[in-house]
């Protein structure tokens, strides 16, 4: 059933939202240049990778040595607008469509945090990863890495059809109220660096 409401939510979403996507991919190309869409390998499902999709919200830029620059400096007054509205999630329907990814499940993050994971932890990686989950309506990035991991294993240990479709009404809720985009200041959440560090 949930693979079910997957294919069919994010093939009508797609369809109805397909005029906003092409209005943002131009006002993105607008404001960033190329590419449109920001791609980026991440663990899905048992740790495997797989290529995740969002609109870009970050200008190229690099220091003297050639390495990027922090998100802070990268992050555009636009790309921050994006990321406030959650727009620059819909292309991740896409990645639903494909198998990919869940509506609902734990938030994929950095294949470098793989081998940072305790065992309790890893087990995020049990289900799908989900353009929104648990965590996400529950603190977002206001949370810790530490509180965050421990709301992704609740949802692995009580998923249902009804705590998918509670999350996705929350998720809404959550979005037009703005809460925890950022964490303590930052633009996004800082590196995980293993339990024992943070």
């Amino acid at each position: 059933m949930k693979r079910l409401m997957d294919l069919l939510v994010a093939l009508v979403a797609l369809l109805l939202l397909s005029p906003l996507l092409l209005g943002i991919a131009l006002v993105v190309r607008r404001n960033l240049g190329a590419p449109v869409l920001f791609r980026q390998t991440r663990p899905g499902r048992h740790g495997r990778p797989f290529q995740m999709i969002k609109f870009r919200t970050m200008r190229d830029g690099e220091d003297a040595q050639g390495r990027p620059l922090p998100d802070a400096e990268r992050l555009t007054p636009f790309g921050e607008k994006l990321r406030a509205t959650s727009l620059d999630e819909l292309p991740e329907l896409w990645n639903v469509l494909k198998g990919d990814m869940s509506l609902v499940g734990p938030r994929p993050l950095l294949m470098d945090y793989l081998p940072l994971y305790d065992a309790e932890q890893f087990r995020r990686h049990e289900v799908r990863p989900g353009v929104t989950g648990w965590a996400q309506v529950n603190g977002r990035n206001a949370l810790s890495w530490e509180e965050k991991f421990a709301l992704d294993v609740w949802y692995v240990d009580h998923r249902t059809l009804w705590l998918d479709l509670k999350i996705l009404a929350m998720t809404v809720a959550k979005v037009v109220a703005r809460e925890g985009i950022a964490h303590d200041g930052e633009v996004a959440m800082p590196r995980f660096r293993g339990s024992r560090h943070e």
